[in-house]
């Protein structure tokens, strides 16, 4: 493994692929920033969370076997996903029983070398700083799998609090989930509003002027519900932030002006 300038994969994840590519180029910039030599590995797909959360499990080793294909040989694994990274690093193992120990195997190495794209920056690569700037109040959100499986909470903080511009405002309660959770707000759509409504009053509450978070499902969520209360509030990936991305594409859930 090459230290000084190791090779890293990215996982784009799917919602960032269809919804918000911006933020895998912001990842790119990011960790090439970091002097890492970034490949996007052709034949990845879908993590396979959602079958696994669904109970699926054929499918999802089905899909894991796939990712484990695709991202062999890589010194690291880095997604701008904690959900995403917290399903290969904490779940994929757990696929594959005694009787396929190459797999099981292979997904312990993968998972091992998996990471969210700010903890691998900050955590990994020593990264203290961002040479971006951005002007304007931030308040952050607590993606729960990012938080509570792989341990994300003051990686970003400590990088958006070194740009120049920006103030951060702590919500009264940035770790409660906002009620995406992935099909848990199909299954469970009263209960998935109430939350995000909730989600939306603290948000507010903070007079910030942007929401940044690290997870493109809670930021689509909480987009959704913020338009629909015709709130103000922008909505980014934080990599776009710490990138200087911001002037590339609108606000999550904002048109692009004509």
């Amino acid at each position: 493994m090459s230290q000084t300038r190791p090779r890293v994969a990215l996982f784009v994840t799917c919602l960032v692929d269809l919804y918000r590519p911006t933020v895998g180029f912001a990842a790119i910039r990011l960790l090439e920033a970091a002097g890492c030599m970034v490949e996007v590995p052709p034949a990845q797909t879908c993590c396979g969370q959602p079958a696994y959360n669904s109970g699926d499990r054929a499918t999802a080793r089905a899909i894991a076997r796939g990712v484990i294909d695709a991202f062999q040989g890589y010194d690291y694994v880095v997604a701008p996903s904690g959900s995403c990274g917290g399903m290969i690093g904490h779940h994929y193992a757990g696929l594959f029983a005694d009787d396929d120990p190459d797999y099981r195997g292979r997904a312990e190495a993968l998972g091992a070398k998996t990471f969210e794209l700010i903890a691998f920056l900050t955590d990994v690569r020593g990264m203290a700083g961002v040479a971006a700037g951005y002007d304007g109040t931030v308040t952050y959100h607590d993606s729960c799998s990012g938080l509570r499986e792989l341990g994300v909470k003051a990686q970003p903080r400590a990088l958006l609090a070194g740009m120049k511009g920006l103030a951060l405002r702590e919500m009264a309660e940035p770790e409660t989930c906002c009620g995406f959770g992935g099909t848990f707000c199909v299954k469970y759509p009263e209960i998935s509003t109430r939350m995000v409504t909730d989600k939306t009053r603290d948000i507010t509450a903070t007079g910030a002027d942007t929401l940044l978070a690290g997870d493109l499902g809670c930021l689509l969520n909480m987009a959704g519900r913020l338009a629909r209360e015709d709130s103000p509030v922008k909505v980014r990936h934080v990599a776009e932030v710490l990138a200087g991305m911001t002037g590339d594409v609108p606000p999550i859930g904002q048109a692009r002006p004509s």
